[in-house]
């Protein structure tokens, strides 16, 4: 199935509207309990492609496309559109705002106890979590950039005193995302002799090697990192003086959310707030993915080029980049570590602190790995590599091959993989965290590795790929109900897997919508050129521009009737293709094959004319 940016995006905005807008007002989204997360989802799926793709601008009401103004007619006409999108994002600050005024960011109902027995506090759905303080960074962005477009298409004093007040929620909400971040991010130090350390060397050794052989590549590899998170101890990182001895290891990254005992932010930025964090020093790597997709925001062209960070967010942003290197870095090198196979090509991923073991992990380190090498220069053997680990990954996951009977596969989407959250029992019990979207990030990382190629064969694979990860993903969409069109539902794509129904998922709704976002972009670029048929439609062109010469020299009549304007359009394709040879060599190739042929008639009929003269 080809994805198809612009239709799809409009039929997922269509069933976004139907779903949660009433004659311009949004529908409260807490059927499932209140979550900054689902809400933050939920309105991204319209802000983001909104601020993203020119076509689907709203924040200039009088370029809105028809097509956009009939999929959002729940929403309002041209003019009402804007407007009710600020009242729909005001509302969401206010519920996600406390008594005094601080941004609240609470995980809700997509915290699940881990004793099914108990039923989650309030006090337990008010923890902050990664998700959520990253979710919050992409949408005040998006809400930021939208407002500073719009508010000059307007000069109704109502409207500005609107857009003023929603500005200023949304900063200080910007500001409390990014130092929550701040204070979530963590770097753990520990023993190889522990636990955790065994089974690191495990993981990196992939037991080829001695434990003293991978401690001392350990050692060696990651000097250069240990280095800068020492020198980081002076810019606000937390961490064990033991990261000072080489014969200790690390992991850094991000925990769940805010981390015990981690001090207030004040020097860069003030915010009220600033709860006390529970978490353990325990880095994710799953949270680890969820913060860098939403700090890369902070340095995008877009926030750049309209100016939406004031100056504590830009000092704010400048320590988030460095953490933001420091993990990549980190867990690109774990991933690809040793000589030989990765550790990532050993399916599946196990993790170190919370000792499990999914292909959702592998799926998420192979995610930081493409943050990595969109970052830097990556070789054409790191793509290739990178390549055949999602088309594994897309094949253990049943989405390119079959679920068998009985496959406890199925437990990857439904219910989805769960993870302790390490710290959570001091809110009064252990939490877990649930993942279901595995085939939704499977598609993102998919086409972000396409934008990145410059090889032909592995994008080719890749867009193969993506649209076979696509077609299972639409076929995933619930048939009817209040939720129509959204995701999710599995049961088509695995009919035989019992004990599975449909549910409303905002993650796999927002994260489908940046996928086709990223889609659109990915065919915005131009395609790679092939040396090969460069070199082919440079020789072509060569013998045809000699030949259009030659016909030239003998054609006669001047440049007027039929030949005369033959003439010219042979020469018009051929500036064309010249122009294009570089960039588009098969285009070019395209356009001299008939230009060749064109020239050979001519050149038959005059030589045909001058037989019978």
């Amino acid at each position: 199935m080809q994805i198809k940016p612009r239709q799809h995006l409009l039929d997922v905005w269509r069933a976004v509207a139907r779903h949660s807008f009433d004659d311009g007002k949004l529908i409260s989204g807490d059927a499932g309990g209140l979550s900054s997360v689902a809400d933050a989802e939920r309105l991204l799926c319209l802000f983001y492609p909104a601020t993203e793709v020119p076509a689907f601008r709203l924040d200039q009401p009088d370029t809105t496309e028809r097509d956009v103004l009939r999929v959002l007619e729940p929403v309002g006409n041209r003019l009402e559109i804007p407007l009710n999108l600020i009242n729909a994002m005001s509302q969401y600050m206010r519920t996600h705002t406390d008594a005094d005024d601080s941004p609240t960011f609470a995980g809700g109902h997509y915290f699940k106890p881990a004793d099914p027995g108990t039923e989650l506090t309030h006090q337990q759905a008010q923890l902050g979590v990664v998700d959520s303080f990253s979710l919050s960074v992409t949408l005040s962005l998006a809400t930021l950039g939208f407002l500073k477009v719009y508010e000059a298409t307007t000069t109704r004093p109502e409207v500005h005193a609107a857009v003023e007040e929603l500005r200023a929620a949304t900063s200080l909400r910007l500001t409390a995302a990014m130092i929550s971040l701040l204070r979530s991010f963590t770097v753990n130090v520990f023993d190889a002799e522990s636990e955790q350390g065994r089974r690191l060397i495990r993981v990196i050794g992939q037991d080829r090697q001695s434990d003293r052989a991978v401690l001392q590549q350990f050692a060696r590899r990651f000097r250069p990192l240990r280095a800068t998170v020492i020198e980081s101890l002076t810019r606000g990182i937390q961490v064990d003086e033991g990261i000072r001895d080489e014969s200790q290891l690390f992991e850094c990254g991000w925990a769940w959310g805010v981390v015990r005992d981690a001090p207030r932010i004040t020097d860069l930025a003030r915010v009220p707030g600033q709860p006390d964090g529970i978490a353990d020093r325990l880095p994710y790597v799953y949270f680890t993915v969820v913060a860098l997709d939403g700090i890369q925001d902070l340095f995008s062209k877009r926030t750049l080029t309209l100016g939406l960070l004031d100056e504590d967010q830009q000092k704010l942003a400048e320590a988030l980049r460095l953490r933001w290197e420091l993990s990549q870095e980190y867990w690109s090198t774990v991933a690809r570590f040793g000589a030989e196979r990765w550790p990532l090509e050993d399916l599946p991923w196990q993790t170190t602190g919370l000792q499990l073991e999914s292909e959702y992990f592998s799926l998420t380190v192979a995610a930081i790995l493409v943050h990595d090498l969109v970052r830097r220069n990556a070789t054409d053997d790191d793509l290739t590599r990178t390549v055949a680990i999602m088309e594994r990954l897309a094949d253990r996951g049943r989405i390119t091959s079959r679920m068998t009977a009985d496959d406890p596969v199925i437990r990857l989407h439904h219910p989805g993989v769960t993870m302790p959250l390490a710290g959570s029992e001091r809110s009064g019990g252990l939490l877990q965290w649930r993942m279901t979207d595995y085939s939704a990030q499977m598609l993102k990382r998919i086409v972000q590795l396409a934008a990145l190629s410059q090889n032909i064969n592995s994008q080719g694979r890749l867009l193969q790929l993506a649209e076979q990860t696509f077609e299972h993903l639409w076929h995933r969409r619930i048939a009817d109900g209040e939720a129509a069109d959204l995701w999710d539902d599995p049961r088509p794509v695995y009919p035989d897997s019992p004990g599975i129904g449909k549910r409303l998922s905002w993650s796999i709704t927002e994260r489908v919508t940046e996928c086709l976002v990223a889609a659109r972009n990915l065919y915005e670029q131009q395609p790679i050129p092939s040396p090969e048929l460069a070199q082919l439609a440079r020789e072509m062109l060569s013998e045809a521009n000699h030949l259009f010469g030659k016909e030239q020299l003998e054609a006669a009549g001047g440049t007027d009737g039929n030949r005369g304007r033959a003439m010219r359009s042979i020469e018009n394709r051929l500036d064309r293709a010249r122009a294009l040879v570089d960039s588009r060599p098969a285009t070019a190739f395209a356009l001299a094959l008939p230009v060749l042929q064109e020239l050979d008639t001519l050149a038959q009929a005059r030589g045909a004319g001058v037989k019978e003269g």
